[in-house]
């Protein structure tokens, strides 16, 4: 297939068997686009949708299309060629081997330059608090390492050019960063979360109540000052737990 430069989603139905309010959405490459609703509302089930590039046969009755057409059915099944990519807060590995063993057998599999593991590397610890080198076992890194991993991995070497990101919000890793490194490289994320900033980081966030989608948002000019105001205080809390892991003593608040 050639270059995907947009995922667009076709409307089906909610928990009751009711036509979905929103019928149509389009995400284009370097977009991130939210989506949102109460816990149980059916965001994951969007998502799952999505990662499986449903074509009707899903108990929602949604369609993806890649660049406006139906995806070649081998695209659906054939793990060489997957458009999606997925990020949880749920990421461990069982491969026992090192970091450097790891990205260099991936990188070799995508037929890129092992020189990209150094890279990868240097922007996986831009986002975590714990160091992560190459000598390191995959299964001795911890949940916010792995997730680190995996975005740098996913920006850098993967192919995937569709990026879903389930509830990173806890995920103990810089999650601004993580989104705006992955949409710089050109993907198109979609994010679950109940987030504040990553929602009104996002260009749009689609609403979902009831196993449908009812509405989408376009983020104001004005949303994205208050994302700005509680960045500032996202951050400082991230500077407090480092702080704490440390060790230190936490002595001034501002």
């Amino acid at each position: 297939m050639s270059e995907i430069i947009s995922l667009t989603i076709l409307g089906g139905v909610d928990k009751d068997g009711t036509e979905e309010a929103i019928r149509s959405v389009d995400i284009s490459r370097g977009e991130i686009v939210g989506i949102v609703g109460p816990t149980g509302s059916g965001k994951s089930t969007l998502i799952d949708d999505i990662e499986q590039l449903a074509q009707g046969d899903t108990p929602t009755g949604r369609t993806i299309l890649v660049n406006g057409e139906r995806p070649d059915a081998n695209i659906r099944v054939d793990p060489r060629r997957k458009l999606v990519a997925q990020l949880s807060q749920k990421m461990h590995f069982l491969a026992d081997m090192t970091v450097e063993e790891f990205l260099q057998m991936h990188a070799r599999s995508r037929g890129k330059d092992a020189g990209l593991v150094t890279r990868v590397i240097e922007l996986a610890n831009t986002l975590t608090g714990e160091p992560i080198a190459p000598h390191h076992h995959l299964t001795a890194l911890s949940g916010g390492q792995s997730r680190s991993l995996m975005t740098a991995d996913i920006a850098v070497i993967s192919d995937s050019p569709v990026v879903l990101i389930d509830e990173v919000e806890n995920a103990g890793i810089k999650k601004q960063e993580a989104l705006q490194l992955l949409a710089g490289e050109g993907k198109i994320v979609v994010v679950v979360t109940h987030d504040p900033v990553l929602a009104l980081m996002s260009s749009r966030r689609i609403v979902i109540r009831n196993g449908g989608m009812i509405d989408i948002i376009t983020t104001s000019s004005q949303e994205q000052d208050v994302c700005c105001r509680i960045s500032e205080v996202d951050n400082w809390l991230m500077s407090l737990r480092e702080t704490i892991r440390r060790g230190d003593i936490v002595e001034v608040i501002v």
